[in-house]
């Protein structure tokens, strides 16, 4: 079926911005497990693997559109020194995310693509879930002090 020519440049943005945030959350990864934090390693590697759904469906959806799935395009990391910054960068990350899904949800509405339009808000409701964790971390962070957390964060 032939999609919108809107929807597939918005869909191949998204994808970007899904590829992009799944490199910057394996990094984080992979850095908390260097330093031996693994159970937040584990928890940032979990959500990086949901963006890869994300991307996945994404690309599913261009070629069900007749679109062309674009994956050399990255938008640029933010990769946090600590894990308090990590933790603010993947904030912002999703941050910019839930702007887009919305923005990309009116679009979908506007031309008529109820497929699309699901499939946004149902990737909208994951990154509201990822930024309400990365809330509840910094939140933590703040409550009990960083050396508290990053203890938590051993096991």
């Amino acid at each position: 079926m032939k999609g919108n020519d809107k929807i597939i440049a918005k869909i191949n943005f998204l994808l970007a911005d899904e590829l992009t945030a799944i490199s910057q959350y394996m990094v984080h990864a992979e850095m908390c497990d260097n330093w031996g934090y693994k159970h937040l390693a584990e928890a940032i590697e979990k959500r990086a693997i949901g963006e890869m759904k994300h991307a996945e469906k994404h690309i599913g959806r261009l070629l069900f559109l007749e679109g062309r799935p674009i994956v050399s395009e990255l938008n640029k990391m933010h990769i946090g020194d600590t894990v308090e910054q990590q933790h603010k960068n993947d904030w912002d990350a999703e941050n910019v995310a839930i702007k887009a899904y919305n923005e990309a949800i009116q679009l979908a509405v506007e031309v008529g693509d109820n497929g699309t339009r699901e499939l946004f808000e149902a990737i909208l409701k994951d990154e509201e879930d990822h930024i309400d964790w990365i809330e509840a971390q910094l939140d933590q962070i703040k409550q009990m002090g960083l050396p508290a957390y990053l203890a938590e964060q051993l096991h």
